[in-house]
């Protein structure tokens, strides 16, 4: 019981320190700190460490992988008003286990996943909010969509009653600290500029454990915190 609650005490305690610094953040960008949502990256940790997050008033979750995410729904599903989120590459023939039952999925790519994602919320009348991720640094090991190709994916989003738009994704190269990321973020954020999205598409989703207060100066409206709340990876 003892490691259980002191888990779930240094959960609450990180959690407050990325709050506290995304405010910090947005107050000093002119931003309203309530304008950013913290998605809690719980890739790789167990449902009690989901928990401990969810009692100290987290309802936003990341996942990376499939299966993760639709065995911690399963095993999370008492929990009242959680949201998944898909940050990971999410391949066709893997809809099914996450579609219906995210909140949001940050990893839409190309047509072709449209496509099939169209036809799952079909089977269910179902509705998705989706967003496009972008490789903003044009790295051939990285899903994404390039930025000339994103003008037509958004196109093809809107064409499909199903899925909503909400806004652009990116996950920039590995850099040493957060300033390093800059220019990736604000390349999203001007080529959204560039995209006139309506009001209910200009989501930014970018920022993580070593850059997330840097990408909240420069727009972001979603961050994905892992390390910096849950701790290493197991």
């Amino acid at each position: 019981m003892g490691d259980s609650t002191g888990q779930a005490g240094g959960t609450a305690k990180r959690l407050a320190e990325v709050r506290e610094t995304i405010a910090a953040a947005a107050r000093r960008a002119g931003r309203d700190p309530a304008a950013v949502t913290l998605v809690a990256v719980s890739k790789t940790h167990g449902p009690e460490a989901i928990r401990a997050a969810f009692a100290a008033g987290q309802l936003d979750f990341g996942e990376n992988y499939t299966q993760e995410l639709a065995a911690k729904r399963a095993a999370l599903a008492d929990l009242p008003g959680l949201r998944w989120h898909m940050i990971g590459h999410l391949q066709r023939n893997k809809v099914k286990l996450v579609v219906p039952g995210v909140h949001l999925l940050q990893t839409v790519d190309s047509p072709r996943l449209a496509e099939a994602l169209d036809r799952r919320l079909a089977e269910h009348d179902g509705r998705l909010d989706v967003l496009v991720q972008v490789d903003v640094a044009g790295e051939e090991q990285k899903a994404g969509a390039a930025p000339d190709e994103v003008p037509a994916l958004v196109d093809a989003l809107r064409a499909r009653p199903r899925l909503r738009l909400r806004g652009l994704m990116a996950i920039p190269p590995w850099t040493l600290d957060g300033e390093g990321s800059r220019p990736y973020f604000r390349a999203l954020r001007e080529l959204a500029g560039r995209l006139g999205l309506a009001p209910d598409e200009r989501e930014l989703s970018m920022g993580m454990s070593d850059s997330y207060a840097v990408a909240v100066e420069e727009g972001a409206t979603l961050v994905r915190v892992g390390t910096a709340i849950f701790g290493p990876r197991a």
